[in-house]
C-alpha cells in the first residue's frame, strides 16, 4: 500500500510536520525503551533519534500485510537504519508492525510498534 511508502518517506525528510501529516491524532508507538501516546511525545523520541543519528535513512524491508481493508490496514516488517553518530557509521534493524486507518479518505498510522529481532 502506498500509506507505507509515504510513511518511510516523511520519516526520511527528518521534519517532524512531514511524518505528522500522516499520524491519526490518537497515534501510539511502542518504541523498545518507551512508549510515546501523544503528537509531543512521538515528535521528541523522533527529533531525538534525528540529532543522536546524523543523515539517517530508514527502510521497510521484507514488508508483508496481514490485513487491508476498506478502513484499516496492518503490516510487519524489518526496519533498517543507517547513518552516523559521532562521525561513525552505524547502522541497524529490527522488526516493526503498523497499523493505518482510513479516516475521511485519508490513510493515517494509528499505531507503531519497534522492537529487536530476536537472538535466536
Amino acid at each position: 500500500m502506498e500509506i507505507l511508502h509515504k510513511y518511510i518517506e516523511a520519516t526520511n525528510t527528518h521534519k517532524f510536520d512531514e511524518v505528522s501529516k500522516i499520524l491519526h491524532p490518537k497515534a501510539t508507538y511502542f518504541f523498545t525503551d518507551r512508549n510515546c501516546t501523544t503528537h509531543d511525545e512521538i515528535r521528541a523520541y523522533f527529533e531525538n533519534a534525528w540529532s543522536v543519528v546524523k543523515n539517517e535513512h530508514y527502510e521497510a524491508q521484507n514488508v508483508e500485510w496481514l490485513h487491508t481493508g476498506s478502513n484499516s490496514a496492518t503490516c510487519i516488517y524489518t526496519y533498517f537504519y543507517e547513518g552516523y553518530i559521532n562521525g561513525n557509521y552505524t547502522s541497524g534493524r529490527g522488526r516493526a508492525t503498523n497499523v493505518f486507518v482510513k479516516e475521511s479518505e485519508e490513510w493515517l498510522l494509528i499505531h507503531e510498534h519497534l522492537s529487536p529481532l530476536p537472538s535466536n
